[in-house]
């Protein structure tokens, strides 16, 4: 496990979007908060450049990634939006680079594929939370949400309860071991790549959005045939957003489905976590240690950076 160094007033955030564009409104928007907390901020080169669906050719948004982590005065990297993208650059990527070049790395969704190819390449805790442009900078960023960014400028345990949602037990148990993973649709795309998620021996997070629930049943189906829950230590099931069937449509409920999948497992699951396109949005370092319990019904991990 590498930990990133924390974060002081009057460092610089670096801002790249490695996915889709962002909504330059809602950037600046997000800037505003983030100087807010006594950061500088410095945009990636192609920020706002577009490509079709993409903020840019790959090779703008790789240069973007390399520039980064280069460069000195930056001491985190926090991704604008997410969308689709990420997954076209992790083959290119010079994780040598990123190993050289430790820091704070920020986002969620789409990014789930850098979270998992950054940690299995590099060991380097990444940050799965709110970004600039499609979280920050809007309306209804939470209180909760703001929060979370202090656990960037000194090391924080983070302990999870219901005194922040309620908490469902599936499966009892409890276990420790580094949290992972992400958004599903983006996990199950790294199968059969050289990226593919390593489940063994770590607690699982799993959230989505807009996925009617036979989608995220066909998800888990692939993840169980692929044995990615036979060594897993756990399960933190996160926030599936807007997850209901057409109009009309006849459907399992995704609780049933979650139940098909998790509850004879013998290893500690729990859903209701607010991880994921939700409000509030509890941001969690991935490749940290962590405790899961369903005794006391917690999700404790420990600092992210050093």
């Amino acid at each position: 496990m590498l930990l990133p160094k924390r974060l002081h007033i009057g460092d610089t955030i670096g801002i790249i979007a490695p996915a889709s564009p962002p909504n330059l409104e809602n950037l600046e928007k997000g800037i505003i908060f983030l100087k807010s907390l006594g950061l500088h901020v410095k945009l990636g080169k192609h920020v706002t450049s577009t490509y079709g669906y993409l903020a840019g050719t790959d090779q703008k948004r790789l240069d973007d990634v390399h520039d980064m982590f280069r460069d000195n005065s930056i001491s985190g990297i926090i991704c604008a939006s997410g969308g689709y993208g990420t997954a076209r650059l992790a083959s290119q990527i010079d994780y040598d680079v990123i190993m050289k070049n430790p820091k704070i790395f920020w986002g969620y969704s789409d990014i789930t594929f850098l979270h998992t190819a950054i940690r299995q390449q590099t060991d380097l805790v990444t940050f799965h939370g709110p970004m600039v442009s499609s979280d920050i900078g809007t309306k209804d960023f939470a209180t909760l949400s703001k929060k979370m960014f202090k656990q960037t400028f000194e090391p924080t345990h983070l302990a999870y309860t219901e005194a922040i949602s309620p908490l469902q037990v599936i499966s009892d148990g409890e276990a420790i071991g580094p949290l992972v993973g992400g958004n599903l649709s983006l996990l199950i795309s790294t199968l059969g790549t050289k990226f593919e998620i390593n489940t063994s021996g770590k607690l699982l997070v799993i959230e989505d959005i807009g996925e009617e629930p036979y989608r995220i049943d066909s998800y888990l189906n692939q993840l169980k045939m692929t044995r990615k829950f036979d060594d897993a230590a756990g399960i933190v099931v996160g926030d599936f957003n807007h997850a209901i069937p057409k109009e009309g449509k006849s459907s399992l409920t995704l609780e049933e489905v979650l139940q098909d999948y998790f509850a004879d497992l013998n290893i500690p699951v729990m859903s209701g976590f607010k991880i994921g396109h939700c409000s509030p949005h509890f941001s969690v370092p991935l490749g940290a240690m962590a405790k899961l319990s369903s005794v006391d019904k917690t999700l404790q991990i420990q600092p992210g950076v050093q």
